[in-house]
């Protein structure tokens, strides 16, 4: 952390001396300190529709910066000047709303001392290239294009190596892809674009035009930062009903989610398939072995299930061992056949599990109870599923590692297979 906080003060450093060394201030005072309030206060307005993420212990933060147009402007000592001041307020607010970050304080140096230094670059490239790309069409849009993807990398240098600094392990390849970063091309010409055209508002002095340049920007970008909002809610949000209906040890859906995706199907009137199974001789695999291993006879009864099933089925974790099925958009004859198969698949197939430090095979069967019938004729949802558990009952009496069924759309007695 001491040798972060010496790279973040060398840089500020560094900064400040080189921009002692330029050639002062470009502009009159008294403009430079309009121009310095304007940027300053529409730089505080954006700063808190910015995206930061943590890569490690350090914030990264992505967002438009507007220093290149006011570097190519004022001059790296007027940039230096704007980016010290911004820097510092930023901390001093996130100090006083008990929103900073321990190292915010020697992060206000890291950034100001690696945004002057990347665009007193810029501002070098652009007056030595600027007369080469004149003769180009659009050549003044194309050169600031270009700053802006430069910079951008120089950037990502600096904190690679900031990274290095805070005892980070970091590949080649990675470091290749952090300074590359994922950054569209809409995202560099957004930027390009914005300082492009503040650089030329400055230069005639059109002072409206730069206010209203600042004003569509924050706007849009407010409007993109409110959608992005709504979007971390709701992933959010449908994150949090996962996890609240989702079974821990299988991923199949749970009985909360169970009644209420019942509750929906019941105003379906489809043709619809109830499977309720259960481990046959489940107490027994806990008594031979242990828990752990019984956990793992459930999760591969789930799995095996689940892979039976088709986009429109659901899978519910009813009880300990026992499931059940809602099988969907078959006709009776085909909810049969997928029963039996699935029946036939659980009894050929075997779970390996570890138990005394040694891998070992548990084959195991399973009964199934089906009721098939049309949702909301006669019969109720909650009466197909108790139907359906009662037929499971059937099957374990009659021996187990069997299929009961009733065509509910016929109502006929039940047939074991």
């Amino acid at each position: 952390m001491h040798k972060a906080k010496l790279y973040e003060i060398s840089l500020f450093t560094a900064a400040l001396l080189a921009t002692l060394s330029s050639s002062g201030i470009l502009v009159d005072h008294s403009i430079f300190l309009i121009i310095l309030i304007v940027y300053w206060f529409f730089s505080i307005l954006y700063f808190r529709l910015r995206v930061f993420f943590k890569n490690g212990n350090t914030n990264i933060e992505y967002g438009i910066s507007y220093d290149l147009s006011f570097v190519l402007f004022a001059g790296p000592l007027g940039l230096f000047i704007f980016e010290t001041i911004y820097r510092f307020s930023v901390y001093i607010y996130r100090k006083w709303t008990k929103t900073a970050d321990p190292t915010e304080f020697f992060d206000a140096f890291y950034n100001t001392g690696t945004f002057v230094i990347t665009n007193s670059a810029a501002y070098l490239l652009f007056h030595y290239l600027h007369e080469s790309f004149q003769p180009i069409p659009f050549g003044y849009w194309i050169l600031i294009f270009l700053i802006v993807c430069i910079t951008s990398y120089l950037s990502g240098t600096t904190m690679v190596i900031l990274f290095l600094f805070l005892g980070e392990k970091i590949s080649f390849k990675k470091a290749i892809d952090f300074i590359f970063k994922d950054i569209s091309m809409l995202d560099y010409g957004k930027v390009a674009i914005s300082n492009g055209l503040l650089f030329h508002f400055l230069q005639d002095q059109k002072w409206e035009m730069l206010i209203i340049v600042f004003i569509l920007n924050y706007i849009v970008s407010h409007s993109f930062y409110l959608k992005s909002q709504n979007i971390q809610t709701k992933l959010e949000r449908d994150q949090f009903e996962q996890m609240a209906y989702t079974d821990f040890l299988t991923g199949a859906f749970n009985r909360t989610f169970m009644d209420k995706k019942l509750a929906e199907l019941s105003r379906s009137n489809e043709n619809i398939g109830i499977v309720v199974t259960d481990i046959d001789k489940f107490k027994g695999i806990n008594d031979s072995y242990n828990h752990a291993v019984g956990d793992k006879v459930i999760q591969q009864f789930a799995a095996t299930l689940k892979s039976y099933l088709g986009p429109e089925d659901y899978l519910f974790r009813s009880g300990g061992e026992e499931f059940t099925l809602c099988l969907r958009n078959r006709n009776f004859e085909q909810t049969v056949d997928l029963v039996n198969d699935i029946r036939n698949g659980i009894e050929k197939g075997s779970v390996s599990a570890e138990y005394n430090g040694e891998n070992i095979l548990i084959f195991y069967t399973a009964s199934f109870g089906l009721y098939y019938y049309k949702v909301n004729e006669y019969v109720s949802m909650e009466k197909a599923y108790i139907l359906a558990d009662e037929l499971m009952f059937e099957s374990k009496q009659l021996g187990k590692n069997h299929v009961s069924y009733l065509n509910g759309l016929i109502n006929k007695e039940a047939a074991v297979t």
